[in-house]
């Protein structure tokens, strides 16, 4: 089978068991051509069909409808042809197509095609895991009849992603016991609140979650919030991360911690030995200031292609330094690139049955690596759990 056919059998696969949420189409071919996305939606005669948003730099979107049968061929020629990133994103896990400049094709298909997706109704709002939770309110989110305000529509479509990602590895987390959550460098704790509503209203586990931030007022903040809302598992302690400590937590999020506080964050978890870790990363600073390899320099040279060549290294090594200490790891899209440039998002489950010998060999990626950039990451040096 052939690397078109191959494509052409996941759509055909994603169409016909329903659990397609959307594909977004990226890097086009055509400089006036920003991005499509194509989604399956219903007809109120419960007909589905497939339609494929096209959005062009002059800021405007072309709608083409395809039937079920059509779209996978249609939307496997897409991808090949005008786009050299294409992700069919499911309700649990995606495929994602990458082609090369010299025109390799590279397909990971990590899709449960058991799992199904809800399906919308034609132009119809998409029902978020978070709608009508009464934090929503507390923290400015929406107003008294639930309605989301504007300038927070992106904030709260953001959370939502974030749950619906913690949602995919759920299972993972221990059934059997009270689960310890900890949000560290937490903020204004949206994500807290997000998290905390999932877990104890949607998934009624016991929980008890702390989330830790050096910001004295914030915490009060969300204190107040918290004893007003009557959590009284959540609790927001006013302290640096690096000398909070509660135990082995099986849950561990951060929602862009600024830099190397990412990196603490990361650091405590692995220390700790957590079961499941969501991070979203900030502002690469440190790798800046240190990348010394002369084979990049036709990137370094140029200081805004040196900035993403280090956001890249540096997420990539902090995935590489979670693999070697036994987790399985995937750095995802957390929400649309329109909405915020941060948006890479670091997903790790512990791995009980990752061998020795698999370690070691990510320890020696990631040695390679660092020595290749020249480069001595803060996380190396706070990374003290061993076998």
């Amino acid at each position: 089978m052939n690397e078109k056919d191959k494509i052409i059998s996941v759509f055909s696969l994603v169409l016909e068991n329903g659990c397609l949420k959307k594909t977004v189409f990226s890097k086009a071919t055509d400089k006036n051509i920003v991005r499509a996305v194509a989604r399956i939606f219903a007809k109120k005669n419960g007909e589905s069909f497939v339609q494929l948003e096209t959005f062009t730099s002059d800021n405007k979107a072309r709608h083409k409808n395809l039937s079920l049968s059509e779209a996978p061929e249609y939307l496997a020629e897409l991808s090949l042809s005008q786009f050299l990133q294409t992700n069919i994103v499911c309700a649990k896990g995606e495929c994602e197509i990458k082609i090369s400049k010299k025109g390799k094709i590279f397909i990971s298909d990590r899709i449960v095609y058991s799992d199904k997706a809800e399906l919308s109704g034609h132009n119809r709002e998409k029902n978020y895991i978070l709608d009508k939770a009464p934090f929503l309110e507390f923290l400015g989110i929406c107003n008294q009849n639930g309605k989301i305000i504007d300038k927070k529509q992106s904030k709260f479509r953001q959370i939502n992603r974030f749950v619906e990602l913690l949602d995919d590895v759920y299972d993972s987390l221990p059934s059997d016991k009270e689960l310890l959550v900890c949000d560290l460098c937490c903020g204004k704790s949206y994500l807290t609140f997000a998290v905390y509503y999932y877990l104890t209203e949607i998934k009624k586990r016991k929980i008890k979650m702390y989330g830790v931030d050096l910001k004295r007022d914030v915490i009060e903040y969300c204190s107040d919030v918290t004893k007003n809302l009557g959590y009284t598992d959540l609790e927001f302690i006013c302290d640096d991360i690096s000398n909070f400590d509660r135990g082995t937590p099986d849950l561990v999020i951060s929602l862009h911690a600024c830099d190397i506080a990412t990196d603490i964050v990361l650091g405590y978890a692995i220390n700790h030995g957590a079961k499941v870790i969501l991070s979203t990363p900030c502002c690469h600073h440190e790798m800046m200031k240190q990348l010394s390899c002369d084979t990049l320099s036709f990137i370094s040279d140029y200081s805004m292609l040196k900035q993403k060549l280090c956001d890249a290294a540096t997420d990539s090594l902090r995935c590489l330094m979670l693999s070697a200490n036994g987790y399985s790891v995937e750095a995802l899209e957390l929400i649309d690139p329109d909405d915020t440039p941060k948006n890479l998002l670091i997903r790790a489950v512990l791995d009980s049955k990752m061998s020795i010998e698999k370690k070691e060999e990510y320890r020696a990626q990631y040695k390679n690596a660092v020595d290749f950039l020249g480069v001595n990451p803060f996380l190396s040096n706070i990374v003290t759990k061993e076998e």
